[in-house]
């Protein structure tokens, strides 16, 4: 990549509690795996101390720093506490376009949760991909299809994070799924079934020819999300499950194979 291999990073932006164990087993993986790009997690400072300037003491805050600082220690990441770019009355957030303030890398690999990485090389090479715009999207559908993507690529720089900077300040308001729907996209379109990216929503339209181990052999990331399933780290019902997973063998196996996978990454 451009600048090597110290001027490119995946970043996690872990803004509930609820995905800091999703963020440390995609850096397990890109530390088992031996990638060499840069990690870094971007967490709220507030998690750091309250309003009184006060160490926090709330149980959920507590875990979350002591697995932040896990990570940092086993996955080599760096963790960056960052203050709301975006307050209102309702809330405050650190939006997407934020990571553009990363200057200190050409580029930067985001993914948003939950997921799981089955290969890194794949991903790696995206850091190589051409980029026209400062934010570019993989997804999983073609580009005309309204399907948010499920690995985004940012190029930080000053220009870039202003620019965004000026238009949440103008704007007032942030919505990320309209914000990923508005900007470009690639598509992810498998040769012979070798994906970079899948989603297990799609396994549902895979047809007979579908080969289970060969999806899970030579797809990269896959991006955990189904209709009415509110995410791998919840239970759900056997109706719901019957009803959000593929109905043909193949696709069945590979789709219950990476949930049992992700779930396993979080036991551990």
């Amino acid at each position: 990549p451009k600048g090597g291999w110290a001027k490119v990073a995946y970043v996690q932006m872990v803004r509930e509690h609820l995905h800091v164990c999703n963020a440390l087993m995609l850096f397990a993986v890109l530390e088992e795996q031996e990638s060499m790009a840069q990690r870094v997690i971007v967490y709220p400072k507030e998690w750091d101390v309250n309003l009184s300037g006060q160490k926090v003491l709330d149980p959920q805050v507590e875990t979350s720093r002591r697995l932040l600082k896990n990570a940092a220690k086993r996955y080599r990441v760096m963790l960056q506490p960052v203050e709301p770019m975006l307050k209102t009355e309702a809330a405050s957030t650190f939006p997407l376009a934020g990571l553009l303030s990363l200057t200190a890398y050409n580029r930067v690999i985001y993914l948003p949760p939950s997921g799981l990485i089955l290969d890194t090389s794949g991903l790696d090479h995206l850091f190589t991909l051409p980029m026209e715009s400062d934010v570019l999207g993989i997804s999983t559908g073609s580009e005309d299809e309204a399907i948010s993507p499920s690995v985004v690529l940012l190029r930080p720089s000053k220009e870039a994070f202003q620019t965004a900077l000026e238009s949440l300040t103008s704007s007032k308001t942030y919505d990320e799924d309209e914000f990923l729907s508005e900007i470009p996209r690639v598509p992810d379109m498998p040769a012979d079934q070798v994906h970079v990216v899948a989603m297990t929503s799609g396994l549902k339209s895979e047809d007979d020819n579908f080969n289970a181990t060969k999806f899970l052999d030579s797809t990269s990331y896959v991006h955990i999300s189904d209709s009415k399933m509110l995410g791998p780290e919840y239970d759900a019902s056997k109706e719901l499950v019957a009803s959000a997973r593929p109905s043909r063998l193949q696709p069945m196996k590979a789709w219950q194979e990476v949930y049992e996978r992700y779930r396993e990454g979080r036991m551990d």
